[in-house]
């Protein structure tokens, strides 16, 4: 799905990643789920790019439902990973704090986990190797994505400045949908670490100049990140 001139999503406002299409090659931020291996098939055809114009894959975090065909990205196509480094042993074993579950609706719960169903969330292999990145970083792929740690949902949570995209991805830092109450809008995501970490960590978002900001779930945001990272804090 092509959002604006270099921006495309894959997957839904259940669960989305991300591809930047620029001369250079291209950059994927998240991986989804691992059956959205087809949607991204699908997405290079239809940009007419093959698979080998990927360069790397960057990660927002290391949940599952975030690095879901990164393994086999890696292994079949030769593309580099990246993540924070608070979060690599994360995203090579799956290790992970248990978090309360906070509020949920039967009906939204049960469509997020029909959903992971479709797209084999129960068989997301671990990544076995990764790039270790840290705040601030401007790695050497498409676009020059500039690397912001956002602590809180995890500890190696970040945001991903691609200016040539004029976009913020933000992973889990928050969501537009809740995925276990349904509610849209923005508002503090589910499965946080720590969340008031996670609502310090909103004033370097605040800071960026972005037109979208986009999360790894809900609809796509098409204003400032200011103004996303306020409603955030006044739905919190």
């Amino acid at each position: 799905m092509k959002l604006a001139p270099h921006l495309h999503r894959l997957g839904n406002d259940i669960v989305a990643s991300y591809l930047i299409d620029l001369p250079e090659g291209i950059t994927l931020i998240d991986a989804g789920l691992p059956g959205h291996w087809k949607n991204l098939q699908r997405e290079l055809a239809e940009l007419g790019r093959p698979m080998s114009d990927i360069r790397g894959l960057v990660l927002t975090h290391g949940d599952g439902d975030h690095i879901g065909f990164a393994e086999r990205l890696r292994r079949e196509a030769g593309v580099p990973v990246f993540i924070h480094a608070a979060d690599a042993h994360r995203v090579r074993t799956g290790e992970k704090p248990k978090t309360p579950m906070g509020s949920a609706r039967i009906g939204p719960m049960l469509g997020f986990l029909a959903y992971g169903l479709r797209k084999n969330a129960m068989r997301t292999p671990h990544v076995a190797e990764v790039t270790e990145v840290a705040d601030g970083v401007v790695l050497d792929l498409p676009g020059s994505p500039v690397v912001i740690g956002m602590p809180g949902h995890s500890p190696g949570s970040i945001a991903v400045h691609v200016p040539a995209a004029d976009a913020v991805f933000v992973g889990d830092a928050l969501t537009t949908r809740h995925v276990l109450t349904g509610r849209t809008g923005a508002q503090p995501a589910p499965f946080t670490d720590e969340p008031a970490a996670a609502l310090a960590s909103l004033d370097r978002l605040a800071a960026v100049s972005a037109s979208w900001v986009l999360p790894g779930h809900g609809a796509p945001w098409q204003g400032s990140p200011a103004d996303i990272a306020a409603a955030v804090r006044a739905a919190g």
